[in-house]
């Protein structure tokens, strides 16, 4: 009789979680009621417009100037937040002072705050009568009800994203690096530049892409601040919600799609010079 081979009989180790299979149904499961069947009935709506209806839309002179605000401001938003957000997380990393833990849990209320109430805030502080407002209006600056109002109010929803994002990275980095890079003949310029920034790119990127892609879709800490002026200081989702009200429901679709592709393809551009900087700098430190 023939002996069995010993690694025949090997028995699996239970686990406290399910297996692959039922793990990886739910995953699908989920991601398709949640994100593709919504995603696929935007598409099958657009496609039901024709070319010719749908160009029409998003070559619009108002939906074109509402892309370009939100897509404008979002990302430059999103520059703001990844080069002051690496700044706060340093500071919360590698200093000690009276005050830290207030500062670090404030970091986090624009996750908890409404927006609206965000924008309501920001409204008060920056209008020409606001407490921040009278003292700009005199110089000639103006921040509510223009562009530069909904760029303050997107770095507001969106410096969490980067904070949370670099500051676990960021203290995994030990202080002996900066000391050896120190000893090397290096000032701190070159430690920043050289040394811990590569390490810390793809955490960058991840952050900025998080907050970019939230402010190209935020809309309640937007509208009370931007003034809302066609041309000026209108954003996409914003005219989408006017489409809707007009019972424009091809419209809305239409601008709705064109935000998605594009959406889609900046998000793309961005995993993929985070993949390329993983990959280069990943195993620097």
């Amino acid at each position: 009789m023939k002996a069995h081979s010993p690694t025949r009989w090997r028995f699996k180790r239970p686990s406290v979680i399910p297996g692959f299979g039922m793990a990886l149904g739910l995953t699908l499961t989920w991601l398709t009621l949640l994100i593709l069947i919504p995603l696929s009935g935007l598409a099958w709506r657009s496609s039901e417009l024709g070319w010719d209806k749908f160009s029409s839309i998003a070559l619009d002179p108002r939906t074109l100037s509402a892309l370009r605000i939100s897509f404008g401001a979002a990302f430059a938003a999103a520059c703001v937040n990844a080069v002051f957000g690496v700044v706060l997380a340093w500071v919360l990393v590698r200093y000690r002072f009276p005050g830290k833990r207030v500062i670090d849990a404030m970091v986090d209320l624009p996750f908890a705050l409404p927006t609206a109430v965000a924008g309501i805030a920001l409204t008060t502080l920056y209008a020409p009568n606001g407490w921040i407002g009278q003292f700009l209006t005199p110089l000639g600056i103006r921040i509510a009800f223009t562009p530069v109002g909904i760029v303050v109010a997107l770095v507001f929803v969106g410096l969490p994203f980067v904070v949370r994002t670099v500051q676990p990275v960021m203290e995994e980095i030990d202080k002996e690096v900066e000391e050896a890079a120190a000893t090397l003949g290096a000032n701190r310029f070159q430690t920043i530049f050289r040394v811990l920034l590569p390490a810390l790119a793809p955490a960058v990127l991840t952050g900025f892409a998080l907050a970019f892609a939230r402010g190209v879709g935020e809309y309640g800490s937007v509208i009370f601040i931007a003034g809302n002026l066609p041309f000026k200081s209108e954003i996409a989702p914003l005219l989408i919600v006017i489409k809707l009200e007009e019972y424009n429901y091809a419209a809305a679709t239409g601008i709705a799609a064109v935000m998605l592709i594009i959406s889609f393809i900046m998000l793309l551009v961005i995993n993929l010079i985070q993949s390329w900087s993983r990959r280069r700098y990943g195993n620097g430190i």
